[in-house]
């Protein structure tokens, strides 16, 4: 009976003396996880509410900030829960659908982020089609799409994980990421193989649609007068900072379960919380916005 518990049963290895500093992780932890769903939240209200930013631009900004705020439902209240556990423990199922549900919120943040591109040239380099091509179908259709591709792609991945045979039962992170590849006793060959093609597919694809839709966004406003450029670098700006923060936590986490380091990557628990920050402060629309709701309170 014992040595069932201990085979559906993960360790988390990944908190770093966590006897010592556990009331002080759980209060910066907390505060983390509150200040995520208030910026976030805050910002797709405006949205939602403001009639002036009903436009595709801030739908795509909406739905980013809603995946933000999915992300950190992900990880933090499990975490949380940790913090304040005298053994940090998952069962290999629930770990299955933790790592599923994390890597499909960030591959949605890649093809998010490639529809916004997409509209921002639209908006740039088409003006005058602009209306017609991101209409309110076209809208939806990417935010749904941008949700269901990775979730059925990175589904598979986990069904093929749910059957492999484990020999180690100790994960080196503090949540369940692709890590628990290497508790299986032989290196499945269809799934280092799947997991290469999805990670081509799901974010190198969508990351070279992006660069190139800013290349020929540049180029074109370059080309024009000087307001012109001045105003498409201010509205992509944003988009591209939030995609070189992301990539880089989201690279980082994979470099580090693929060279076996036994470092465990905390940053990627800031991410969602820079989403919301950047663009407050670098949308024009959406700032003047959060200074009038701050006045009225």
């Amino acid at each position: 009976m014992d040595v069932e518990l201990n085979v559906t049963l993960l360790t988390l290895g990944g908190f770093a003396e966590l006897h010592k500093y556990r009331y002080l992780y759980f209060v910066v932890i907390f505060t983390l996880y509150i200040l995520i769903l208030c910026f976030n939240s805050i910002i797709v209200y405006l949205i939602w509410t403001c009639k002036n930013l009903h436009e595709p631009m801030y739908i795509f900004i909406a739905a980013l900030l809603i995946n933000s705020v999915l992300y950190s439902m992900i990880i933090y209240p499990k975490l949380l829960s940790d913090v304040l556990s005298e053994k940090q423990t998952i069962s290999y199922p629930l770990c299955l659908f933790q790592g599923f549900s994390y890597y499909t919120s960030a591959v949605s943040e890649f093809l998010l982020l490639a529809a916004m591109a997409y509209d921002r040239y639209v908006s740039i380099c088409k003006p005058l089609q602009y209306p017609v091509i991101m209409n309110r179908i076209t809208i939806y259709v990417c935010v749904i799409l941008a949700w269901l591709i990775p979730a059925f792609e990175i589904a598979v991945s986990f069904v093929l994980y749910s059957n492999v045979k484990l020999c180690s039962f100790t994960l080196t992170a503090i949540f369940c990421n692709n890590s628990f590849y290497r508790l299986q006793c032989v290196p499945s060959v269809v799934i280092s193989i799947y997991g290469v093609v999805m990670l081509i597919n799901m974010t190198f694809l969508p990351m070279l649609f992006i660069l190139f839709s800013y290349i020929r966004i540049l180029r074109i406003s370059y080309s024009c007068c000087r307001e012109t450029r001045r105003k498409a670098l201010k509205t992509c700006l944003p988009h591209l900072l939030v995609l070189i923060n992301f990539s880089c936590f989201f690279f980082f986490d994979i470099i580090i379960v693929r060279l076996e380091s036994d470092l465990s990557n905390t940053s990627i628990l800031f991410h969602p919380l820079l989403n919301p920050i950047i663009y407050g402060l670098k949308m024009n629309e959406i700032f003047r916005h959060i200074k009038s709701l701050l006045c009225q309170v």
